[in-house]
């Protein structure tokens, strides 16, 4: 674990703090540790590898199972994707807390990305950092398996993950929201890492910041980090930047996804049934060669009836 953290790291502080990704590709929002629901997504849409090298890695499993050429099990999820093969990922951060199995939905993450760094492309979340994840669980996971060594380990990687990626030139991506103080990505070159996530500036609004619709342009944030941001500055942002999208994460969206700003700004949420307590739906965003985007929602399997007594809501992302 130390071994893959610190090359995940290493990884991370050789790339700049904005990536730009090519199409087709998948972007997934919030995961928050939720590891069997991660699975089930990379097997509805496909996973990062083919089921020829899945095989290839596991070929020693099959040789101690005594498998021939015609016996070999199918290693990956049947998909639903017309077109199999290799899948591309863009995921948007908050991999910790909340959920039962942080540990391993990070591991599994930074292992598919040093693996096939050209297929697998992983930000930060607000939950990446060491304020907040020692709050929400994922110190308390941590301890309670391993020791609190290696949560040092694990911020060590957190503090040096990109912020933001660009789509084909066109759709940028982020965990918060946009930046008032963001107007040229040479400002993110001068950020020196590793960096813990501030309250304020440029960092705190990538992985912090709301859209928020009773405004024009930006206020601060009743979170107490980042700003708010109204539909006048997502339109100033988009026609600065010159983007057809701005896709973010961050919120707890009913039905996996909500646009905002004339469409110009949409929230995806990939965690569902979040906490095991909001009855919420999934998604991904997945665009194609042709820049065409399209939602994969997936339904919770368990229902919250309305009489039901569930508790106390999670508290706000």
């Amino acid at each position: 674990m130390h071994e893959l953290l610190l090359r995940a790291r290493e990884m991370f502080w050789s790339e700049p703090l904005y990536r730009h990704v090519d199409v087709p590709v998948t972007i997934v929002g919030d995961i928050h540790g939720q590891f069997e629901d991660l699975r089930m997504m990379f097997d509805m849409n496909g996973w990062p590898f083919s089921d020829e090298e899945a095989k290839e890695m596991c070929k020693d499993k099959f040789q101690r199972d005594k498998c021939t050429k015609t016996t070999i099990p199918s290693i990956l999820g049947n998909g639903t994707d017309r077109h199999p093969g290799p899948k591309n990922y863009l995921f948007l951060g908050d991999y910790v807390d909340r959920g039962p199995f942080s540990i391993e939905v990070v591991l599994l993450l930074f292992a598919l990305q040093l693996r096939w760094p050209d297929r697998v492309c992983l930000l930060r979340g607000n939950h990446e950092s060491r304020p907040v994840n020692r709050q929400y669980g994922f110190f308390s996971e941590c301890s309670k398996r391993f020791g609190t060594r290696i949560y040092e380990v694990f911020q060590l990687a957190f503090n040096t993950m990109p912020l933001t990626a660009f789509v084909n030139k066109r759709v940028m991506c982020m965990h918060g929201g946009i930046s008032e103080e963001l107007y040229d990505l040479r400002q993110l070159d001068a950020l020196k890492r590793p960096i813990d996530t501030p309250d304020i500036g440029i960092i705190a609004d990538l992985t912090w910041a709301d859209p928020e619709p009773e405004i024009d342009y930006y206020k601060d944030s009743p979170r107490g980090a980042g700003k708010i941001f109204g539909a006048k500055a997502v339109e100033e942002f988009c026609k600065h930047f010159q983007l057809d999208l701005i896709v973010r994460a961050h919120q707890v969206v009913q039905d996996g996804y909500e646009f905002f700003a004339d469409k110009r700004l949409v929230t995806i949420f990939s965690a569902p049934f979040y906490c095991g307590q909001t009855d919420n739906v999934a998604s991904m965003l997945s665009i194609d060669k042709d820049m065409v985007a399209s939602f994969m929602l997936i339904k919770p399997v368990n229902s919250i009836k309305p009489e039901q007594n569930v508790g106390p809501k999670p508290p706000p992302e």
